[in-house]
């Protein structure tokens, strides 16, 4: 079992890997329930268990943003203490964080909580303010900072940076940084490296998806197969039985978690040519799909042993998905999470039988209402 999980976390985990749950159970005990979910407004409690939480954050967020309506601003607040719902905006993530004290990790882990990526330490902006930060100095200093350096134009640097190392620089100079005067210049070292999309993540992308879209070798000219569409691929391989349309009103939470940015063959042809970020939930399927077949020029796969026993296939999943995701700047898996739960469930299914049937199965059994 992975020595890094929570004792509620472990429990799930011990519980998928036991091998006891039918494809039909996995699913009525997602339906029913039994699956604590990590939400945002109890991890926030956690992290900031003082009672003045709401006081404090309707205080600082009206004091950096004085032209808004303070009625809105506390209802969101509420919205969120309450597990209403959770913030979208990376920003509000900021605020949040520079608000009650919390730490460059801290920070990271409630927007990996929220949205697909923790900190982007390519993207200027998140950069200049994680500095601030992290010297625990002010939010408005941050701003004011930030707004006297120059724009920085979008590049499209994912079609020629094939590694993570670049992200990595920039984090570590950036880090090394003692003085606002030298932030300055090294913020101007690296304007040719600030962008929006995530490198790696397309990297890993690319690599599935065009072992979709080409399903056979190239060098075996006798099983030859014409290459698929994005179309295609979206019918055969990704969809999986979620039911197709935005309508998710009369959906349970469970199925609301799982149906919620699911792809579809328009945001990957948006992805494929870098007008959009690739999302977490996308790169987990893929991995399932393809089951992370190694390349022709890798083909040796230690899961080809037969010998090894089901928790052991479990844990080597476990352990490559979670580098794959760290590679990526995105969470790792978290059993306390809806989809990484279900995907946890597909990676321990038998040698015999596909990962994607058994996600398959079991959303056709928790949308079967639908």
């Amino acid at each position: 079992m992975p020595i890094e999980l929570t004792r509620m976390s472990a429990l799930e985990y011990d519980n998928i890997v036991s091998g006891k749950m039918t494809p039909a159970m996995a699913a009525e005990y997602l339906k029913n329930g039994k699956v604590t979910v990590r939400s945002f407004a109890q991890t926030l409690k956690e992290m900031y268990p003082a009672p003045n939480l709401s006081q404090r954050l309707t205080e600082f967020f009206l004091s950096i943003l004085p032209d808004t309506n303070p009625q809105s601003v506390s209802r969101k607040i509420r919205n969120w203490i309450s597990g209403k719902n959770q913030p979208a905006d990376r920003e509000d993530i900021f605020r949040i964080a520079f608000a009650l004290g919390f730490s460059e990790q801290q920070l990271d882990y409630l927007l990996s909580l929220c949205t697909d990526f923790g900190i982007q330490y390519r993207n200027d902006r998140e950069v200049i303010f994680t500095w601030f930060l992290r010297g625990g100095r002010p939010y408005e200093e941050a701003a004011a900072f930030y707004a006297s350096l120059p724009p920085v134009r979008e590049r499209n640097l994912a079609r020629t940076r094939k590694t993570s190392r670049l992200t990595h620089e920039v984090r570590a100079e950036f880090q090394a940084v003692g003085t606002t005067e030298e932030l300055k210049r090294c913020h101007a070292r690296n304007l040719d490296n600030f962008g929006s999309m995530h490198l790696r993540a397309y990297y890993y992308f690319e690599k599935y998806l065009n072992q979709l879209i080409h399903p056979t070798p190239q060098w075996d000219s006798n099983a030859a197969e014409p290459d698929y569409s994005l179309e295609a691929v979206m019918n055969i391989y990704l969809s999986l039985r979620i039911p197709s349309g935005r309508k998710r009103t009369d959906y349970t939470l469970v199925q609301k978690l799982l149906k919620q940015n699911w792809p579809n063959a328009t945001s990957i042809k948006n992805i494929r040519s870098h007008r959009e970020d690739v999302p977490r939930k996308l790169l987990l399927l893929l991995y399932v799909v393809t089951e992370n077949e190694p390349l022709e020029e890798d083909p040796y796969n230690g899961l080809d042993e037969e010998y090894m026993p089901l928790e052991d296939r479990v844990e080597y999943h476990w352990w490559t998905l979670n580098a794959i995701l760290g590679d990526c700047g995105m969470a790792p898996l978290d059993p306390r999470n809806a989809t990484d739960w279900l995907i946890l469930y597909a990676i321990s299914s038998d040698p015999e039988e596909p990962m994607s049937e058994r996600l398959e199965q079991v959303i056709a059994h928790v949308f079967d209402s639908v």
